[in-house]
């Protein structure tokens, strides 16, 4: 589990397609001295296993399902945010990540405001149901505020029901890559797990479990 507020910011140094998967070699601004073989680490909100490590990096392994369903971030040289799951004694500074990735977002716009930035998203269509005005939505891995979000019981009217905005202040964007979004960048979304069993449990509410079929072996 992971929280949304970033460690650090890594680089992709090197990768290599292997049969449509893809192996990545990430080297962080400071590496960590003691990464574990198998630990997770979220890199752009997407939960990735290190496989091999040294003192400058690690490397993890992406299949073809994680690739076609992230954001194109993968390239050599390309910045990624990292952060590294959850201990019992950390602080909970953000909210609560998976590091599954449900879709990609787009950025449709920026705008300069007075010691902030706006930044205008649309998600993936099945995403809008998630998304609540002062609610928490982890874009690239950063666990951020919406601000306004657009359809039914939304705050902007302008907006549709899968667009939202952000707040960006200086801070966020000095420790993350958000500072390198402009009008395009496709960005990993991950929505608020509570809204999802939430969702679950009422659609759940009125089920009714089948009928035990007596011919299964040991009840006839």
């Amino acid at each position: 589990m992971f929280t949304g507020i970033i460690e650090q910011v890594g680089r992709i140094a090197h990768t290599a397609e292997n049969e449509g998967n893809l192996s990545v070699i990430i080297e962080p601004t400071h590496m960590w001295n003691d990464v574990q073989l198998g630990e997770s680490v979220a890199v752009n909100g997407t939960c990735l296993t290190v496989t091999t490590w040294d003192d400058v990096g690690f490397t993890v392994d992406l299949s073809r399902e994680t690739l076609a369903k992230t954001a194109p971030h993968w390239q050599d040289g390309a910045k990624v945010n990292l952060e590294r799951a959850m201990t019992a004694q950390a602080r909970f500074g953000g909210h609560v990540v998976s590091g599954h990735v449900d879709g990609m977002g787009e950025i449709l716009r920026v705008d300069a405001q007075p010691g902030a930035y706006t930044m205008t998203v649309r998600a993936v269509p099945h995403l809008a149901r998630y998304l609540v005005p002062k609610g928490s939505v982890t874009v690239d891995g950063v666990s951020l505020t919406v601000v306004d979000v657009g359809g039914p019981a939304g705050s902007r009217p302008d907006l549709r029901a899968d667009e939202f905005t952000l707040w960006l202040v200086p801070h966020t964007l000095e420790v993350t890559t958000l500072h390198t979004w402009a009008a395009g960048t496709q960005v990993n979304l991950e929505a608020d797990q509570m809204a999802k069993y939430v969702e679950r449990l009422i659609l759940m509410r009125d089920w009714t479990p089948p009928a035990l079929d007596s011919t299964v072996e040991g009840t006839a």
